[in-house]
């Protein structure tokens, strides 16, 4: 082995830059960080072939004295903390002292700057080190260019132009998103693509993730100890990729594994499937109260108090995603209602309720009959599908019944009539509330197979065993998991040597499509070990269920039917949305009404 010796200072910054320098992004990112942290109001940014050529950075913050100049290149240099205390309680972006060192280890970098008082400012670059004299109105320009010129092993790593430009501008974003109160303009190639002006948040959300997103999202408002602000998508605006999940911790951008587990389980009951929430949300803590100084990125935190930020977002999250579309949309319906021109004749309908969530699950559960399935009393009407059933005279809304759809107690109104099989049209204070009885069904059936699991299940004993052809793969996955079924209300045995036989269901879903319903739960089964299966997979397991349960389109109601299912709605949590995160109703004001026919007009 060689000797044990000293590496040389430029080595020691080029290793370091290994961690902080992984693209053009991340250059930008610790740049713009050290430009918020002066205090800037306005930042501009140009970038030339994706960054990887030129990254210029001009801000308006308070700038260097010529004297810190020198040492702003040097590593291990900040004055954003000084002893230990600082250290435990950080409260600016950066404060490691290693990016511009590291910066000017594997580009050329030249430092521009000037603070308010000074006759002129200073230039310095990471070649000569020695300030010159240079023209700025005030604040600080860094040049950086031809990233990797000294280490041509690390710029074969880097992608096309195109790639690392949408790398920089998702930084860009970050940065923007964190600080609506700075005005930001992003150019690349000498083509504009973002000027931000500086505003709130909420217009600043609008500007990068869409109105579309706002008009889909919930506003989330919780403070105790800590303080969590911002906007969380409803489940019909969620995604296929996690690109639109923004968390700041204090004004930090972080992927953090406890909050993302805390996001994911705030969704878990409305939001099954390979879909993501998209959210902008910001937690305020004490500085003290989370460590920063975990990775040389600094993308990573800890918590001091894991489980309580834990339960305080998850609880803030489930509180406003619980709330019904009556609170986030009450004030938009008034201004609709007072002022004619508000709104264009296309706009889109809200989705309101007053009740809807409030009211709790029905504690009791009857045993199934043939050709029924069974909920609570209240609710029976709706399930009797007869093949004679359909509207009847005696089942014409009465005057009564159509003064009563005024009153707050049935904020869903009564049913006027069915759509093609599939939607309900009702009758409320408001207007016209229009609901897709699948949907709502299944949302009702998915809260009550809930708390049925959660105790011991009623089930209906099918007169003739449901005898159907298995794979192999199914025989083994039926034997594997005989006990996570049969607590699902599903027994279940082998009828021959490729056969099953299911004997009994759960009450509630006793005119399932039986073999139908078996075989996609045998499929969910199969990927997981069958400990995994009632806590990991739950929801998914009953959502599956309660999707093959629920009334199909096409089955004719009766007035009455139709009413009953109204009125579980009101009484079930989350009614808003199915259990595949779509909307279960809407709401057409009669102000709605009268612009579509030009009533007043």
């Amino acid at each position: 082995m060689p000797p044990i010796h000293l590496l040389p200072e430029l080595l020691i910054n080029q290793i370091a830059a290994g961690e902080v320098v992984e693209r053009p992004a991340s250059v930008l990112k610790e740049v713009l960080e050290n430009a918020l942290d002066a205090g800037a109001k306005a930042i501009d940014v140009q970038l030339e072939t994706g960054g990887v050529r030129r990254i210029l950075v001009t801000d308006d913050g308070c700038g260097i004295p010529r004297e810190e100049l020198a040492l702003a290149l040097e590593r291990h240099a900040t004055s954003k903390i000084a002893s230990l205390d600082d250290l435990e309680r950080v409260s600016t972006m950066g404060f490691r002292g290693e990016a511009l060192a590291a910066i000017a280890a594997v580009a050329h970098t030249t430092l521009t700057s000037r603070t308010k008082g000074s006759d002129h400012a200073w230039k310095i670059d990471s070649t000569h080190r020695e300030p010159v004299p240079a023209a700025l109105n005030y604040g600080t320009v860094i040049d950086i260019a031809n990233l990797y010129y000294n280490t041509p092993a690390r710029r074969k790593f880097l992608k096309t132009d195109a790639t690392e430009f949408a790398h920089c501008e998702e930084i860009f974003c970050r940065i923007a998103l964190a600080r609506p109160d700075v005005a930001m303009q992003l150019a690349h190639n000498r083509r504009v693509f973002h000027r931000l002006n500086a505003g709130d948040a909420r217009t600043r959300i609008a500007t990068l993730m869409g109105d579309d997103f706002l008009e889909q999202a919930r506003e989330i408002r919780a403070e105790s100890a800590l303080r969590l602000t911002g906007f969380a998508s409803l489940p019909s605006y969620a995604r296929n990729r996690r690109d639109a999940q923004y968390f700041f911790v204090n004004g930090r951008h972080v992927r953090d594994k406890l909050l993302n587990h805390a996001i994911a389980q705030a969704y878990a009951d409305i939001l099954h499937g390979n879909r993501y929430p998209a959210y902008v949300l910001f937690l305020e803590l004490d500085p003290a109260g989370v460590d920063v100084n975990v990775h040389p990125a600094k993308t990573e935190v800890r918590f001091r108090d894991t489980r309580g930020v834990h339960q305080f977002v998850f609880h803030a999250l489930v509180r406003a995603l619980g709330e019904t579309s009556q609170s986030h949309t009450q004030a938009q319906m008034t201004e609709r209602e007072t002022d004619p021109v508000a709104l264009p004749l296309s706009a889109p309908i809200s989705a309101v309720s007053n009740s809807i969530g409030r009211y709790p699950l029905p504690s009791g559960h009857h045993t199934a009959t043939p050709g029924r399935i069974v909920m609570d009393s209240a609710s029976q009407a709706y399930f009797s599908f007869a093949s004679s059933a359909g509207p009847h005279s005696s089942d014409t809304p009465t005057a009564e019944t159509a003064h009563a759809a005024t009153g707050a107690e049935n904020p869903l109104g009564y049913a006027l009539a069915q759509l093609h099989g599939t939607y309900i049209l009702a009758q409320n204070a408001r207007g016209l509330t229009l609901i897709d009885m699948h949907a709502a069904h299944e949302r009702i059936l998915y809260e009550k197979l809930k708390t049925v699991l959660d105790g011991t299940p009623s089930v209906q004993r099918l007169l003739v065993p449901a005898i159907f052809s298995a794979s192999p793969a199914e025989m083994a996955t039926t034997e594997s998991h005989a006990d996570t079924l049969l607590k699902m209300g599903f027994d279940v045995s082998v009828a021959g040597p490729r056969e099953l036989a299911v004997r009994t269901v759960p009450a509630l879903l006793a005119n399932a499509p039986v073999v139908e319903l078996f075989r996609e739960l045998l499929e969910e089964l199969r990927e997981y070990p069958a400990s995994e299966a009632i806590t990991q997979r739950r929801n998914n397991l009953l959502a599956t269920m309660a999707c093959h349960g629920a009334v199909r389109a096409n089955r004719q109601l009766s007035v009455p039917e139709m009413n009953a299912l109204l009125r579980d709605m009101e009484k079930t949590e989350r009614a808003d949305q199915c259990n595949h995160g779509r909307p279960t109703w809407a709401q057409f004001t009669l102000a709605d009404l009268d612009r579509l026919f030009l009533r007043g007009q």
